[in-house]
This record gives structure tokens, C-alpha cells and sequence, in this order.
């Protein structure tokens, strides 16, 4: 497996692709039945290779992706040949930016002696996939680039 199998929860919610991938492989609902009966580790190999394939078709798609803690705001657009970061950091005492109050506390004083941005610019690996997904392991969220736009006017003005 190159990436990670989907929860239950996103097995489940997921069900009528599973049922058309298991289609592709010529297998029925009574077989996949039987299957998972009799050959429990053949069924756990099918969702692998399922759940790697919606994790390429998800990563392929990502364009941006967010990465949000107490204090520190990562921001990546994730380009063709590399991704670019935004990354605000907040120096201001009992601020905390995943909240709503904090957040708020950000749009208000980005241009504050407290807040500091940083910009970079990474090309991918070999595998660019597996670049994302181990972002995504560290706990970014893959989303439609809001606030990098945002910050990214601030930041171009």
C-alpha cells in the first residue's frame, strides 16, 4: 500500500465506487461475500488497492492545502512542478489562531510587529503524490486556497 486505507467511515461513504471498482475486477457482491469469509486477507488487499486509488484521484486534484496550529498557519499551492508555502507565524501572547477569537485577532493585525510571514518554494520529489500525502499525514487538510489567496494579496501588495 503506498498511502493509507480509508477509515470505515470513508469505506462506507464511498460504497457505490468500491462496488464499481470490485465490478472492474469482475467480482460480485456474492463473491466479494465469500471473499471476505474465506479469504480475509485477499478482501483487505482489494481495499488497499482501492484506497490507494482514491488517494491518487484526491491528491490529484488538491491544489492547495492548509495546515493550521496554535500559533502557526502553514499555506501551500501546490503548483505543477512544486508547491509554494505561506507561512504566518503569531509572537502575541494568548492568541491562538484555531479559534475563532484568534483567527479574528489574525485578520485584524497581520501587519503587527506580532505576526511574521514567510515564503518559500519546494519542488517535489520524484513523486509528487507522496509529497502531498505526507503532508497531509502531518495534519494538513486539503482545501479550495481561501486563505492563500488571501494572505497572498496581503503579501503582493
Amino acid at each position: 500500500m503506498k498511502y493509507a486505507r480509508l477509515t470505515k467511515e470513508q469505506l462506507d461513504s464511498l460504497q457505490q465506487e468500491f462496488i464499481n471498482f470490485l465490478a472492474t475486477q469482475t467480482i460480485t457482491a456474492n463473491e466479494w461475500n465469500t471473499i471476505k469469509k474465506e479469504k480475509p486477507e485477499v478482501a483487505e488487499q482489494e481495499i488497499d488497492v482501492f484506497s490507494d486509488l482514491v488517494w491518487e484521484g484526491a491528491l490529484g486534484q488538491a491544489k492547495f492545502l492548509e495546515n493550521i496550529s496554535p500559533k502557526v498557519l502553514f499555506l501551500f499551492k501546490l503548483e505543477e512542478l512544486q508547491m509554494s508555502l505561506i507561512s504566518i507565524k503569531v509572537a502575541q501572547e494568548g492568541i491562538d489562531i484555531t479559534t475563532k477569537k484568534g483567527y479574528e485577532w489574525l485578520q485584524k493585525n497581520y501587519a503587527s510587529d506580532d505576526v511574521a510571514f514567510y515564503t518559500a518554494k519546494k519542488e517535489y520529489t520524484e513523486d509528487k503524490h507522496l509529497d502531498i500525502f505526507k503532508l497531509i499525514q502531518q495534519g494538513a487538510v486539503i482545501t479550495k486556497g481561501a486563505l492563500y489567496d488571501f494572505f497572498n494579496d496581503i503579501l503582493n501588495r
